[in-house]
This record gives structure tokens, C-alpha cells and sequence, in this order.
């Protein structure tokens, strides 16, 4: 999988003074009292950019509220108007897009639930064919990144090259104190496939709690994403929609003036101790991938083996010897138990995918004969 994008940098069409970029606004727009209250207050945070709200709310049971719609837009107008705060919206539809950009709306997003589908991302990339308006496009809710670079891919051939992803967690079955489990590798490989995107983190939907924002904001930016996006609410436990996330804008300002924004490049003698230490992981995984490359012709021996012997490729009692003796060792070692397991899961998938392998050449010789 690879991508020939050039996107346009964030610093080329906002001006953040070289720091990350952050997105604040109530989760959802319930009236102009509040959207001006909320406003007003955020403005007064200098690393705040961008303001947004949701229009149009995809809910999961009808009767919830699902927003004032195009009601709102003006409301965000007059934002932009009495503060200069640049206003963000998601679009569903192609609709979504015509009222937005009608009321002059500065960027729009894509939500998670809209980017699974690609019908709807192609639709929504039609409307925007020819306009110059920067995009976000959330990750689809399930950890699934084809959808989520289909989605850019798409916005993208439509001639607009101001795109940032949204990075909002992945839904998963697993019990987690996260609403949306974060899986920083999946924006980690979206950033090694496409290095130009600027991906930007939205703690409040990772953590789907207020108390946790500060440790997924700070993580965020360790790992050099290029911003944030957080609810803000000026009477956040009144809230018509996930009350429990939003925080008031003095707490925003608060954690904002907590989060350590890190150097990405340190003295002359910190790189060349940098690069001796990444110098040596190399040198390490090269040695890994022939130990595991010889290991995998043992397997191929042992396939052989059994299939002239005629003994089948599974065998529970050694298999669960080796699980319990590795663990032992690797645990001994420093190795965390989760980690053992998954690593050696892989493997014995693909010893016995190997094995099957040599058993089917064989079933199929001896009926070609």
C-alpha cells in the first residue's frame, strides 16, 4: 500500500507560530446564547485557532438530539464575526456542504461514522469538486485504515490538498477506560504513508471522559501529532450531547498551559547518541528477521518430517509446553506477558499456515498421479 499525495502544509494556509494546532467548541450547537458564551470565552486562549460545533449530530437512537441543522450556521458566522476565531462544522452529505459553504464556514469535517462509508466520502468529495477549503477527515470507527486513506484519497482527486486527519479512536470490544480505543499505530502508519499529513488528535472522543483528556492530549503530542481537537462547553454538565467529555474553557486553558510541547531536534551530541542507539536497533531486527528466517526453514523441515511420517500438523501438548516455557523465559527477561503472547500467536499461525502448505502440495501430487 502506497500514496503519491502532496498535501499542503498546515503552516501554508494557518498561522499557529510553529505550535500544534487547536480546535475547540461545544460538541454540539444548541443555541446562539451558548455558541456566542462558549465563544467568547475560548477566544481568550492564544493557542486556540479554530472554533467548532456540530450541526448535524449522527445519533445511534432516533429522539435523541441530532442538532439545530442549518439553523446553526448563523451562529457561527456571528462567531467568526465577533471574535476572529476560524469556525469548523462536520458534513455529512453533499447538502451539509452546499449550507456550509453558503454561510462561508472556514474548514469542514468528515465524521467517523460518514468515512466507513465510501458512497457517502464520494458524494461529500462531488459537492466539494473545485472549492479551496481546508478538510478534516476523522478515522472510520473501526481500526480499519484502507477506509480511512480511501477517504482522504477520495477528498483529495477532487482537487483539495488542504486535508488534515482526525484521529478519534477506534471502537472496540474489549473492556478499556476509553470510550474509543486509541491505537496510536494506525495514525502512526497513516503518517508513514502519507509523511506530509498533518494529523491532529481528538481526546475528547478517545477518552469519552474529562478527567482523561490531559494524559491523551500529552501523548498526542509526544508522538509529534500536529494538533488537537477538544470539546469545550461554557456549561459542559448541562450539555445536550456527551456531557461527560466536554470541559469548560477555563479547564481547557489550564490544560493547555500543562501539555509539554517537546523539542523534535535536540543538540549535536543528543542526535549522534540518537542515531548510535537507532544504529544498533537495526543492527538488532537484522539479526531477528535470519533468526526468525532460520527458524521458519526448522519449520518447513518439521512440516516434512511429519507429513512422510503421516502426523498431523496440530499438537495441542507441545504447543502449550512451548507457551508456558517461553512465557517463563521471556517474562525472566523484562518481556511483558501481552507482547509474548501476541508474538508467539504469530508465529504459530504461520508455522502451521507453512506446514498446511506442504501437506496440500503433497495431497495434490498424489492426485495428479
Amino acid at each position: 500500500m502506497s500514496t503519491d499525495l502532496h498535501i499542503i502544509p498546515l503552516s501554508d494556509w494557518i498561522d499557529t507560530q510553529g505550535k500544534p494546532l487547536v480546535i475547540a467548541g461545544p460538541c454540539s450547537a444548541e443555541s446562539e446564547i451558548q455558541m456566542l458564551e462558549t465563544a467568547r470565552r475560548i477566544a481568550e486562549i492564544p493557542q486556540v485557532k479554530v472554533f467548532r460545533a456540530g450541526l448535524w449530530k449522527p445519533r445511534t437512537r432516533p429522539g435523541e438530539f441530532s442538532g439545530v441543522g442549518e439553523k446553526g450556521l448563523p451562529w457561527l458566522s456571528l462567531v467568526k464575526r465577533e471574535t476572529g476565531l476560524k469556525t469548523a462544522v462536520e458534513v455529512a452529505d453533499a447538502l451539509h456542504v452546499e449550507q456550509a459553504l453558503k454561510h462561508e464556514v472556514d474548514m469542514l469535517w468528515l465524521g467517523a461514522r460518514t468515512v466507513v462509508n465510501p458512497f457517502s466520502v464520494q458524494a461529500i468529495a462531488d459537492a466539494l469538486r473545485g472549492v479551496d477549503i481546508p478538510i478534516m477527515v476523522k478515522n472510520p470507527i473501526s481500526p480499519d485504515i484502507k477506509l480511512w486513506l480511501g477517504a482522504i484519497e477520495r477528498i483529495y482527486a477532487m482537487g483539495l490538498h488542504k486535508i488534515v486527519a482526525i484521529h478519534r479512536g477506534f471502537h472496540y470490544f474489549e473492556k478499556s477506560i476509553y470510550r474509543n480505543a486509541p491505537m496510536w499505530e494506525i495514525p502512526i502508519e497513516l503518517k508513514r504513508l502519507i509523511p506530509e499529513l498533518p494529523i491532529i488528535v481528538d481526546p475528547s472522543h478517545i477518552c469519552g471522559r474529562r478527567d482523561l483528556l490531559e494524559v491523551i492530549a500529552q501523548k498526542a503530542l509526544d508522538l509529534e501529532m500536529d494538533g488537537l481537537m477538544i470539546e469545550s462547553h461554557f456549561d459542559p454538565e448541562r450539555a445536550l450531547t456527551d456531557a461527560a467529555q466536554q470541559i469548560t474553557p477555563a479547564a481547557l486553558m489550564n490544560m493547555i498551559n500543562q501539555l509539554v510541547i517537546r523539542e523534535k531536534r535536540g543538540s549535536i551530541d543528543f542526535e549522534n547518541k540518537l542515531e548510535e542507539l537507532r544504529t544498533e536497533i537495526d543492527k538488532l531486527d537484522g539479526e531477528l528477521l535470519q533468526i526468525l528466517a532460520k527458524r521458519m526453514e526448522i519449520i518447513d523441515e518439521i512440516g516434512e518430517y511429519k507429513n512422510k511420517n503421516d502426523i498431523t500438523i496440530l499438537q495441542m501438548k507441545r504447543w502449550a509446553g512451548i507457551i508456558q516455557d517461553r512465557l517463563s523465559i521471556g517474562t525472566h527477561l523484562g518481556l511483558e506477558e501481552a507482547f509474548l503472547k501476541q508474538l508467539l500467536s504469530l508465529m504459530h499461525e504461520e508455522s502451521i499456515r507453512r506446514q498446511t502448505i506442504i501437506f496440500n502440495d503433497r495431497a495434490n501430487n498424489e492426485l495428479n498421479r
